[in-house]
């Protein structure tokens, strides 16, 4: 079986945010960067269908070379090659043309990408890849077992959880579930040094439109002060919810 994960390189969410140019771009300067936690997810469950059935596993990311050391991570915890696309990352439809363009030509049976990512939360990418490739489609994704051409799913769905058998090719949008927390890989040094010597290509992206723009970032408002109530004045509670919050 041939798995390509999908790896968003995204802000850690400790850092702190701020943007520049009126507000116009994002501000990298003194911000970790990190593995998209869905697509780490993902990463971690490919795995072990790696270790216990024998896949390969190869990650791709669409970004410059700034997003190179987190396709190095992604090796070190133990893919197989790592392929990055040489464009920024502006917008959803965009992105996923490109890898749409990698799954098409490396014959994958199995993506997996992150439902979505913490940076822009557009949870599009992974549906777009399935569309432009033909190719079936489980979002929300917390368990896979495959079993020769056959994958069984588990995906959330309001008040429950659905199971489905879906035949390969497939793409996943996965998220927490697929492994838990505890089950994530911290490369260690066998790993970060084997990850130096296993491949990192670089491919040219394809022409596509990019559909949607930035126009300007906003931070969320910052919080008011808080109003302290006595406890047994419950009159001035209902007159500051009514008349200042205005939530009754």
């Amino acid at each position: 079986m041939k798995i390509l994960v999908c790896i968003s390189h995204v802000p850690d969410t400790t850092s702190k945010i701020n943007f520049i140019e009126g507000d116009t771009k994002f501000d990298t300067n003194g911000v970790q960067f990190v593995i998209n936690p869905n697509d780490e997810f993902g990463l971690t469950r490919a795995m072990w269908f790696k270790e216990k059935q024998g896949a390969s596993v190869d990650v791709v990311n669409v970004g410059g070379p700034e997003t190179e050391p987190t396709l190095r991570k992604a090796l070190a915890i133990g893919a197989d090659n790592a392929i990055r696309v040489n464009t920024e990352a502006t917008d959803g439809f965009y992105v996923a043309r490109q890898l749409a363009k990698v799954v098409q030509e490396g014959g994958y049976d199995l993506v997996i990408a992150g439902r979505e990512s913490i940076d822009y939360n557009g949870g599009m990418v992974p549906g777009m890849i399935a569309a432009l490739t033909g190719t079936s489609f489980v979002n929300t994704c917390i368990g896979i077992e495959v079993e020769g051409d056959t994958a069984t799913t588990i995906r959330e769905i309001d008040g429950g959880k659905e199971t489905s058998t879906v035949k390969l090719p497939l793409v996943v949008g996965g998220q927490k579930g697929l492994v838990e927390e505890s089950d994530l890989r911290i490369p260690n040094m066998r790993g970060i040094m084997m990850a130096r010597k296993k491949p990192l290509t670089v491919v040219d992206p394809i022409d596509a439109n990019q559909e949607t723009k930035a126009v300007q970032f906003e931070k969320p408002a910052p919080k008011g002060d808080v109003t302290l109530v006595d406890a047994d004045n419950i009159d001035q509670l209902v007159e500051l919810l009514h008349n200042e919050a205005k939530v009754i």
